[in-house]
């Protein structure tokens, strides 16, 4: 056994005594680098980021290489401030005035909840709170809501392949019921789906795996989101989706070895 071999043997030993995973980060074993392989793989060009909360999600997809514009979109007061201050210096960044994106136009409320990631228009359910005590809500904001048709095309100009990704705690389905013409015009989509009732009255993922489908969008991979971390059992995970006609998916493409 070479020198090498005997230190990555030796390491992983180290962890697994930790109770640690030791993996080469590539697409294959990291969320994070498979998601910057896939939007490069296909061209994607523009990122509307609806629910961008502080914006972990631009900062990450930015952290890891992606070079193209982010337009998010925040409609609670406190998070989009945050926002503001975190694209700041970052030109290809853009911070939508605060507004909710859904099935209908005028005002809704938002109900805004202690850890802050959870904050939804819709209520939570006893399987969430259990799961996480912090989710509970606290306050609520009115805020504006609009159509993703009505919004999206003064973003879109000059975009050759825009993705969308969608992370509004239980309220993605109505998203994309206000944007049948704008996912007629994307690349990809990324959206968080539930595989049990999270927040009263949501889609769960069957439905929307079969609405997706239908749109012409591909199931790529499942990132886990939302766990319960007593049993490890899924509760949510992003699902990433992209055109099955624009781009070809290769090993050599993502990396693989």
């Amino acid at each position: 056994m070479g020198l090498w071999s005997s230190t990555k043997l030796a390491i992983h030993e180290l962890a697994e005594r930790a109770g640690l995973h030791v993996s080469y980060v590539a697409p294959a074993t990291s969320d994070a680098a498979c998601l910057a392989a896939l939007l490069e793989l296909h061209q994607v060009d523009l990122i509307l980021d609806v629910g961008a909360n502080v914006g972990q999600y631009a900062q990450g997809v930015l952290k890891n290489g992606y070079r193209g514009r982010i337009v998010s979109f925040e409609p609670l007061s406190g998070p989009h401030t945050a926002l503001l201050e975190a694209s700041r210096e970052i030109p290809k960044w853009e911070i939508a005035a605060p507004i909710c994106l859904g099935d209908q136009e005028g005002e809704v409320d938002v109900n805004v909840s202690e850890n802050s990631i959870s904050s939804s228009i819709l209520p939570l359910t006893e399987v969430h709170l259990r799961t996480s005590p912090d989710a509970r809500f606290i306050s609520y904001e009115r805020v504006p809501i609009t159509r993703l048709d009505t919004i999206a095309d003064r973003y879109l100009s000059g975009s050759n392949a825009p993705f969308l990704k969608i992370d509004v705690q239980g309220f993605e389905q109505q998203v994309l019921d206000g944007g049948p013409e704008t996912l007629k015009k994307l690349q990809g989509i990324q959206v968080e789906l539930s595989l049990l009732a999270v927040y009263e009255g949501q889609t769960l993922m069957t439905e929307q795996l079969v609405f997706l489908e239908q749109l012409g969008f591909a199931l790529y991979r499942f990132f886990p989101s939302f766990m319960d971390v007593k049993t490890g059992r899924w509760l949510q995970a992003d699902g990433l989706f992209f055109r099955t006609q624009r781009a070809s998916v290769t090993g050599d493409a993502l990396g693989h070895q």
